[in-house]
């Protein structure tokens, strides 16, 4: 059964069969890493829409000022400890 097998294969072995496996998987892994990379690369450069954008701590105390939650001398107090 072996040598014929083996006169089959061209007197290779099972070790050239395992290894065209492995190439083809190690082959098609880096074709579809290549393919998410560019994905990735092509829509990164976009950005996050507005809606999308959670909010700095300066943004925060800005709305509650403009809202009256804060007066002016606490704003700015704030401010600048978030600028330091």
């Amino acid at each position: 059964m072996w040598g014929d097998m083996m006169a089959y294969m061209g007197s290779y072995g099972w070790g050239h069969m395992l290894f065209g496996g492995l190439m083809m998987v190690l082959f098609w892994g880096i074709v579809i890493a290549l393919a998410v990379l560019l994905v990735r690369g092509l829509t990164r450069g976009r950005g996050e829409p507005f809606s999308q954008r959670r909010p700095t701590a300066l943004d925060l105390i800005q709305e509650r000022y403009a809202r009256g939650e804060i007066d002016r001398a606490e704003y700015e107090q704030r401010k600048r400890d978030l600028l330091l």
